[in-house]
């Protein structure tokens, strides 16, 4: 058997649900190519079982082949107990290649453990950067990068990123956003916000319009002040057009211990659980706006056109600012209501879809590797 003609074994991993939007392009690229035998492994590092069901069924992604099942725990801990559980999975499975997506602990902890072990590694979504070392995510993207071998990035900053940090050019390779894939491909099963409205028994909440608020970060959630400030910015915006919060649980439990949830108490709120995937698309699809401290929904509103304001001070995601419809406001409460006051005046940002994000990320990934691979 000639070189060309081996079936290839790539062991890939998620972790967290952002890691599932990526990955389910992913895996239906691959599972179409001959060359390459995909196997998938799901770290737990999200755990809750139900929901992470919702999304595999949702996404049509297959039943994980290994289940590392570890749960939460501090940055360290996790990252531990990851590495600790992926060495004998990857040495039972002997890939030609681990690929791991984004970064969460689960990506640096597996790029850790391949690279150790002389298994290259694949990085989907290289080179995003937003200079801030104080996120834990900064972090896990630089050292995953340094770590890897091959390196597929979802906007021409990442090149200019990876060649700054000495990543040579040969191995970078600019192939669109694979959450758009996911996007595009999902788009018309979207569940419409007056469903999830009258769901929660709130039916007409939506029907003449609405923001979305999510906050999950840290800098944001973890400091009572700015919490109170967040929330009190989303009760005024809710005055002038009703906001529907879906409530992540670490929010929920910080909004508890700080004695805030009376500032929620308005009919103006619908505050929800988090949502499933095609929940979210829906809500995000005929927003007026939505205010977010997430990554991947500033991308996902740049391909929708929805108007985004992220509650943070930088973005790893410049793009979304300088082609998209993200706006950059901070957490202060003044900066978040003028950004608001801006894009309903004059609609927001028009925007334009990047180059590349349209839907067919993952095919240019999977012809990339199993070129690569048959060529080493």
């Amino acid at each position: 058997m000639s070189d060309n003609d081996k079936t290839h074994r790539i062991l890939c991993v998620v972790g967290a649900r952002p890691n599932f939007m990526k990955m389910a392009p992913i895996m239906a690229a691959f599972g179409a190519l001959p060359a390459v035998e995909a196997k998938l492994v799901h770290t737990g590092q999200h755990y809750d079982v139900a929901m992470n069901h919702q999304y595999f069924q949702a996404l049509g992604i297959p039943d994980p082949d290994i289940n590392l099942e570890v749960g939460s725990g501090s940055h360290a801990q996790q990252t531990a107990e990851v590495m600790r559980r992926f060495e004998p999975a990857l040495d039972d499975v002997a890939p030609s290649a681990v690929l791991v997506v984004g970064d969460v602990n689960s990506t640096i902890a597996c790029a850790l453990v391949a690279a150790k072990k002389g298994v290259p590694v694949i990085h989907v979504e290289a080179g995003l950067r937003s200079h801030d070392r104080a996120m834990p995510e900064e972090i896990n993207r630089v050292l995953t990068d340094q770590l890897s071998d091959l390196l597929f990035t979802t906007e021409e900053s990442g090149r200019a990123n990876l060649l700054k940090e000495g990543i040579a050019d040969e191995r970078i390779h600019f192939v669109g956003n694979v959450m758009i894939d996911t996007l595009r491909l999902n788009l018309p099963r979207a569940v419409p916000a007056a469903r999830i409205a009258a769901d929660a028994g709130r039916t007409g909440f939506a029907d003449n319009g609405y923001a979305v608020l999510t906050l999950h970060r840290p800098s944001n959630v973890d400091d009572a002040a700015i919490l109170k400030g967040l929330l009190e910015t989303a009760g005024a915006i809710s005055e002038r057009v009703p906001v529907i919060f879906p409530v992540h649980p670490r929010t929920r439990a910080t909004i508890e211990r700080f004695g805030l949830a009376h500032l929620l108490d308005r009919p103006t709120l619908l505050l929800l659980p988090p949502m499933g995937y095609l929940e979210m698309l829906g809500l995000m699809k005929d927003a007026k706006v939505v205010l977010t401290d997430s990554g991947g929904i500033q991308e996902e509103t740049t391909a929708l056109g929805t108007p985004c304001i992220t509650l943070r001070h930088n973005t790893e995601r410049p793009i979304t600012v300088d082609e998209g419809t993200n706006t950059i406001a901070g957490n202060a409460p003044d900066a978040i209501l003028a950004a608001f006051d801006s894009i309903l005046a004059g609609g927001g940002k028009a925007g334009r879809v990047p180059h590349f994000w349209d839907g067919r990320a993952a095919e240019r990934i999977a012809d990339i590797v199993v070129r690569w691979l048959q060529d080493r």
